[in-house]
């Protein structure tokens, strides 16, 4: 089993933007995902399994070793911190950017900028590059709420469409980075099972260049 491959996915836009770059690779899950509770799945490929994990926990089940493989957004990436991982293809899915945002046709304050965000190392490093102090608030959802009730002056989100950013009296402002998901490798299992791996490395970058043409 030391070619065994185990590739961490998340449910949802990742996920359904995935599989059809796997069934491509001839890798394809044997069951629906979507519309199981089972977290672990084997696939067309005997050798391959995929376990379906938080979209914020794939970086931690590979970087650990518990998936030699996974895929995750920059977005994660980035705040997660990813030097503990290998990441050697851009898939060119799930594209969108993560931006600051905050209420149409109003002023930044004065004081200390108050920013909510669920990404705060990235929100950290943003603004210190920028020279800027502010107070960052941790939140996990809803975050078009923060500036409506006076939690914060701005935040710093994903941002695919706008379309909630506007239904909710905000506008999309500074860019931050465009964001895509990616494709991460656990450093021992590239060392370990390096033509395995870079095998379908191989198979993935052939897909992405098909999709896209």
């Amino acid at each position: 089993m030391s070619n065994s491959l185990t590739i961490a996915l998340s449910k949802g836009r990742i996920l359904d933007d995935t599989l059809p770059l796997l069934k491509l690779a001839g890798i394809e899950p044997v069951e629906d995902l979507n519309k199981s509770r089972k977290l672990i799945f084997g696939t067309t490929d005997p050798d391959v399994r995929l376990l379906i994990v938080r979209a914020t926990d794939v970086p931690t089940y590979v970087e650990q070793g518990a998936a030699d493989l996974g895929v995750a957004g920059k977005d994660v990436l980035m705040e997660y911190g990813s030097q503990g991982l290998y990441e050697p293809l851009d898939l060119r899915i799930a594209n969108c950017k993560l931006m600051t945002a905050g209420p149409v046709n109003t002023p930044e304050p004065k004081g200390r900028l108050r920013v909510a965000t669920k990404f705060v190392n990235v929100a950290r490093r943003y603004y210190a590059a920028q020279g800027r102090q502010v107070e960052l608030i941790k939140l996990y959802g809803s975050m078009e709420l923060a500036p409506l009730v006076g939690l914060a002056d701005k935040i710093i989100d994903v941002v695919d469409t706008g379309n909630t950013l506007r239904a909710n009296g905000l506008e999309p402002q500074e860019l931050i980075a465009e964001i895509s998901s990616r494709l991460i490798v656990n450093k021992a299992s590239m060392k370990l099972k390096h033509a395995r791996i870079q095998a379908l490395i191989n198979l993935l970058a052939e897909a992405v260049e098909r999709r896209a043409s």
